[in-house]
């Protein structure tokens, strides 16, 4: 089969999948196209960037956008069509459709892929109906809201056999000082890893915000979806385009506080370099008071605390590794200088996040950060959370994903949708 083209969506679903852990699969005969027709779900601040590097791959085009702000989702279309401006002439391309609800997008027989960039709090209801359509799904982290939903997010891309890519793009790009430090630390490097200290803000907090007037433009029963019905706020949703991070990630109903946004990626790195990618810690021992010191334990006895410099540090038996987004070093300069041995064990190549999903979506293979992947670090960060809740010790089985003998802990690994949003798998 000739890898530079996708194989048509819609004849895809006559097919049977051979999905055990998501290897090569089993299709019947089917007509190719050369580009994969995706819609974007979400266009602020991150999905600028994401949009901007979507349209540049040759086989990919985007076909539809949906945004519950009537600003942003006209701005969307507008940045796609003027990109394919020269093929809108030429009749190849038939335009880019505008869509408020993405339910109603994701009625579209044209489809192959969606990339999901709403608030936190909407990523799984829009990821689970793409996933029953057997579209290919690129979500942004943190992967979900709660560890129940991550589970059943997981079941429903296995039940259905699509390659999913979790956003945490620190495995694939930043010149590389992740992958490098995650390789040198399973080399052994630093010899027996003992502690991990990730520097990242706090958990998060209930909303206070006042109500204020909702916007002719924007759908705010659409933007809180699942979550409890509340007035509007423009620090939850911001009118017209934006140049910032919006403060719902502050806030508990809609994201999990810094703690889970910057902790997305910088768990999400402690768990790979640790072989946790799909496990997690046992204990959880937070402060009695303050906002930072939680501990969480391993059952190989490595212990991670929030808190320490920005990013991701690794104490070993033999040395220490500091890494984040423009730093990596280490307290023994040949710790990182020393080339690895060719029987080293290597992270899967991929120095472009978004390309790697094109192209695990061509050869049906698991892409960097799976589902399973993003789960298991949002549940890092949802456990966190829920320790900085409760303010005692927590045990937790992550085979079982639940808290041993306690059931107001495990109580706040769901969440009850508001009527109307039940999940559907």
């Amino acid at each position: 089969m000739d890898s530079s083209l996708f194989l048509s969506r819609r004849r895809l679903l006559a097919g049977a999948f051979a999905t055990a852990a998501l290897g090569p699969s089993v299709l019947l005969a089917a007509p190719k196209r050369d580009r994969l027709h995706v819609a974007f779900i979400g266009y602020g601040k991150r999905a600028y960037g994401v949009m901007a590097h979507a349209l540049k791959q040759p086989d990919v085009r985007i076909v539809a956008v949906c945004d519950v702000e009537g600003t942003r989702l006209a701005k969307a279309k507008e940045v796609v069509e003027k990109h394919y401006g020269a093929d809108v002439k030429s009749g190849s391309y038939k335009g880019c459709k505008a869509y408020v609800d993405y339910r109603e997008l994701l009625e579209r027989e044209d489809l192959d892929a969606v990339v999901i960039m709403t608030p936190d709090h909407m990523h799984v209801h829009p990821a689970l109906a793409a996933a029953r359509k057997k579209l290919e799904i690129y979500c942004e982290k943190p992967l979900t809201r709660t560890i129940a939903e991550g589970r059943l997010l997981v079941n429903a891309v296995k039940k259905h056999g699509v390659i999913f890519q979790t956003g945490s793009q620190q495995r694939s790009e930043y010149g590389g000082r992740f992958r490098t430090a995650v390789e040198m630390i399973w080399a052994g490097r630093i010899g027996d890893v003992k502690t991990v200290r990730i520097g990242v803000s706090g958990p998060s907090v209930p909303c206070d915000l006042p109500t204020q007037p909702t916007p002719d433009n924007v759908n705010w029963d659409l933007w809180l979806g699942p979550a409890p019905m509340r007035g509007y706020h423009e620090e939850l949703c911001p009118k017209g385009l934006h140049n910032h991070f919006p403060a719902f990630r502050k806030y508990e109903e809609y994201a999990g506080g810094g703690f889970a946004d910057m902790g997305a990626h910088h768990f999400d790195i402690a768990q790979w370099a640790l072989g946790m990618d799909g496990s997690g810690p046992v204990s959880i021992e937070p402060p009695a008071t303050g906002e930072t010191g939680l501990k969480f334990t391993y059952a190989n006895g490595i212990e991670m605390f929030h808190g320490g410099p920005s990013g991701c540090t690794f104490e070993g038996t033999k040395g220490t590794i500091w890494v984040d987004r423009n730093l990596l070093k280490s307290d023994k300069p040949e710790i990182l200088t020393t080339p690895l041995a060719e029987a080293d064990r290597r992270a899967m190549p991929s120095k472009d996040h978004f390309r790697n999903w094109l192209d695990c979506i061509k050869s049906r293979t698991e892409p960097i950060c799976s589902v399973e992947t993003g789960h298991r670090t949002a549940s890092v960060c949802h456990l966190g959370n829920i320790g900085y809740k409760l303010r005692r010790k927590l045990t937790w089985d992550p085979v079982k994903e639940q808290f041993a003998g306690d059931a107001e802990a495990n109580a706040l690994t769901s969440r009850k949708p508001r009527d109307g949003w039940a999940y559907e798998a």
